[in-house]
């Protein structure tokens, strides 16, 4: 996300080279229709050129600590505190950058998601690092020499021309890193930029956050739930509690020798605590085979080719590879969600139960039985106005009976910790709290077939352990698991067989 839109006076100029000075005093947010608060309490100081790692279990509000620095909370946060109220949004407390409020100063902070594709907004590489620029003002004489030191800085050796449609994962977070630089803003922060990423790509993203630093000396505040991955780049490590504050705030090394037990209790990723693995499963009678399968985007790139697999009742199977390399688009593919490029992908007679053998040709009805989908963006999936009625439509919509569906609903509600939020809008939940309920609608569903991508991203420990439980669940019941996956503790919880992919020069499908 690029925080352009009214920019302080300078704020192009002198003033963004120096690192931003932020602050929280008592503050605490809660989202329209919401009763409960997402964050409040929280006193916390970070001093120009400081680099701070804020933990905490899923849904303790740490997004929100980063979107309200930034200055891009919802728009009611601008109105006035009456009418703020009236609407149910509700804030208190101040934040503060360089005694400013945020708002006030946007361009200061440069705010990075984990979503590399949010961060695009241009086809071609070198217009997506101007464009924040262009936003603020800065003079055109000025704006490519910042380009290509942003780039260089993030080592992105790419003609500015590349289209970003072409460029990998971790390719994009780096564009995205660079699109901030460019901006030259007095903090960086950081929401888990590497959750969707492969190792390499961790790696890449993790090199230019300190290449930026060490050229900039901005200040940092970034949010991971595995915490090892930034260790040796932060000053601070901050443990914040669901609408509880700050709990724990210090060096890395103290926190966790002194707060352990706490952050494993808030689901921090403790570096040397991997879960145990588990033996491969047996499959059972194969449900869907793919044979020569070639898989294609829209517009019929080619990015899979010469794939043979079968998915068994009982089995998991994890697709893997690096970004790029079309995990993504072959799970679509089996999913019945895409249609082969080439080769062929049947379905068993016990699986189509008369509906033909090829998933691609199957109604949504007949899919929605058979074969469950999760998105790599649960919220392109959702529906319904709230957490329970988007768990009941599947089933529904299957005919399954009331007492039933309520059954299965509550259930999930409660195992994946979103009783709370049952009334809740799915559109104003956290994004690990998306994931859980997408996974939540599939598993309601009881489908034969269920296809996940990035099941556990966004997940601190104790909801990844939750949302592995009930896969593993599924999976004793007979439902045969497709998991795209970076996450290497998944596939080895899940004793899923490994289907790695790797990445081939795009081409035009015949």
């Amino acid at each position: 996300m690029r925080t352009t839109a009214s920019a302080a006076p300078g704020t192009a100029g002198a003033a963004a080279h120096r690192p931003a000075h932020l602050a929280f005093h008592g503050w605490g947010w809660r989202y329209p229709e919401r009763d409960a608060w997402a964050v409040r309490g929280v006193d916390l100081v970070l001093e120009p050129g400081e680099r701070v790692a804020v933990v905490g279990a899923s849904g303790a509000g740490k997004s929100t600590l980063l979107r309200a620095v930034a200055g891009v909370l919802p728009d009611d946060a601008e109105d006035d505190p009456a009418d703020r109220a009236a609407l149910g949004a509700l804030e208190e407390g101040r934040v503060l950058v360089d005694g400013h409020d945020p708002r006030a100063v946007r361009g200061r902070v440069g705010l990075v998601m984990q979503d590399p594709e949010a961060h695009t907004v241009m086809s071609r590489l070198g217009d997506d690092v101007a464009f924040g620029c262009e936003n603020l003002g800065v003079p055109r004489a000025d704006i490519w020499p910042r380009v290509r030191h942003a780039l260089d800085t993030v080592g992105l050796d790419l003609p500015l021309d590349r289209s970003t449609a072409a460029l990998s994962g971790g390719q994009r977070q780096r564009l995205a890193l660079a699109g901030v630089l460019a901006m030259r803003p007095g903090a960086l922060v950081l929401d888990e930029p590497c959750a969707n990423l492969d190792p390499d790509g961790v790696r890449q993203v993790h090199d230019a956050v300190r290449a930026v630093l060490d050229t900039t000396g901005a200040t940092l505040l970034v949010v991971e739930h595995r915490i090892g991955t930034w260790l040796d780049l932060v000053d601070r490590l901050v443990l914040v509690a669901p609408a509880g504050g700050v709990i724990a705030d210090g060096s890395p090394a103290a926190v966790l020798e002194r707060h352990g037990a706490a952050l494993t209790a808030s689901g921090v990723w403790v570096p040397g605590a991997e879960p145990a693995r588990t033996a491969l499963r047996v499959p059972g009678s194969n449900l869907l085979t793919a044979a020569a399968l070639d898989t294609a985007r829209a517009r019929g790139v080619l990015v899979g080719s010469g794939i043979d697999c079968t998915i068994g009742r009982g089995e998991a199977l994890a697709i893997t590879g690096v970004n790029g390399a079309g995990k993504s688009t072959l799970g679509l593919t089996l999913a019945g969600l895409l249609p082969p490029a080439g080769g062929s992908l049947r379905a068993s007679d016990d699986l189509a139960e008369g509906a033909g053998a090829h998933p691609h040709r199957w109604s949504s009805r007949q899919l929605a039985g058979r074969i469950g989908t999760v998105f790599q963006d649960p919220e392109h999936q959702f529906v319904a106005r709230s957490v329970v009625e988007e768990l009941a439509i599947g089933p529904r919509t299957l005919g399954v009976a009331p007492d039933v569906v309520r059954e299965r609903t509550d259930e999930v509600l409660e195992v994946f910790g979103l009783a709370h939020l049952a009334d809740a809008n799915p559109f104003t939940l956290s994004g690990g709290e998306q994931r859980r309920l997408a996974i939540g609608t599939v598993v309601v569903a009881r489908p034969a077939v269920v296809v996940l991508d990035e099941p556990t991203s966004g997940q601190d420990r104790a909801t990844w352990q939750a949302v592995v439980d009930r896969l593993v669940g599924l999976a004793d019941d007979g439902t045969a698991l497709v998991a795209v996956t970076h996450d290497a503790a998944l596939v080895g919880a899940l004793g899923a067989h490994e289907l790695v992919l790797r990445r081939h020069p795009a081409r035009v499908a015949p």
